[in-house]
């Protein structure tokens, strides 16, 4: 799964990278513990091409009443996205790239404690997860979203069973529907070799922390170093 995330790129970086038009209202960067329900960049289609955009993280189906009228929709499996009500018709016709400096999950200790590790780019290259959007409200529609999510390959799988689908640049078109169908056969698993990880301070537990020293090395690592992801 994906369930916080760190993006230190600055906006104007952003849009250069994905050559999207930038919106008014995007959050503040850097930001070390992005949080669901919290506002994240996001790249969409419009109709004058990629928008960068800002949307809520935390998927709000069309009937929910209220944003908390049901369970939290942070991920959206690959595997059944399309058989979902809640993400059928946006794995169709509403996928977006959300922008990733890394992203954080949890191991356990021995006794139990939440052993925090930060995942990234062993080349430090920006990371695009895949994601699906719907607007959701009638009075003052939000746009919401859902990171899409991979069983994990080898290497992540000794931190966790799941992973966010992570995409090369080469596929983003296919994924935002520009470049002609086929996003299906992108949700796979990423290759290996591609992502690190490190230990983190246990502070990244609290949602309120804050900081670039929430990304630094903290500790031993009690994984088998050697490998990369």
């Amino acid at each position: 799964m994906c369930g916080r995330f760190a993006i230190t790129l600055p906006t104007d970086a952003m849009a250069q990278l994905f050559a999207a038009q930038p919106a008014n209202d995007l959050p503040k960067v850097p930001d070390y513990n992005v949080c669901p329900t919290r506002p994240v960049h996001a790249v969409q289609m419009g109709d004058a091409g990629r928008q960068l955009v800002a949307m809520r993280w935390g998927f709000l189906p069309q009937w929910y009443k209220s944003e908390t009228a049901g369970p939290l929709l942070i991920n959206a499996r690959a595997e059944t996205i399309a058989e979902k009500p809640a993400f059928a018709a946006a794995a169709r016709t509403r996928r977006c790239l959300i922008p990733a400096t890394g992203f954080y999950e949890w191991t356990k200790s021995g006794e139990g404690a939440r052993l925090p590790w930060y995942i990234h780019r062993s080349d430090a290259a920006p990371i695009a997860f895949a994601a699906v959007w719907q607007s959701w409200g009638d009075a003052d529609p939000v746009k919401t979203c859902a990171i899409v999510t991979t069983a994990a390959n080898q290497g992540l799988s000794a931190i966790h069973h799941r992973m966010p689908l992570i995409l090369e640049p080469g596929d983003w078109g296919k994924w935002l529907g520009e470049a002609g169908h086929g996003a299906a056969r992108l949700m796979q698993p990423g290759p290996e070799g591609v992502l690190d990880f490190h230990r983190v301070d246990p502070a990244v537990n609290a949602n309120r922390a804050a900081g670039p020293e929430l990304i630094e090395p903290f500790g031993e690592d009690d994984i088998p170093r050697g490998q990369l992801i």
